[in-house]
């Protein structure tokens, strides 16, 4: 059976939608569109030279 006492001490309330915001933007990782228009730039800079994969 379901102790709620025990439930509830271990209840951790979600982030607010600021909160939420600032820990997505403090996201230091790179997404597909950085790598895309990084690639591009190069490619803008020197097509003859751009790395094929």
């Amino acid at each position: 059976m379901i102790n709620f006492d025990e439930e509830l001490k271990k209840y951790k309330p979600s982030l607010e939608v600021d909160q939420a915001e600032e820990a997505i933007q403090r996201n230091d990782l790179r997404d597909v569109i950085d790598i895309v228009e990084e690639m591009m730039k190069e490619f803008r800079s020197d097509p003859k030279g751009f790395k094929q994969f």
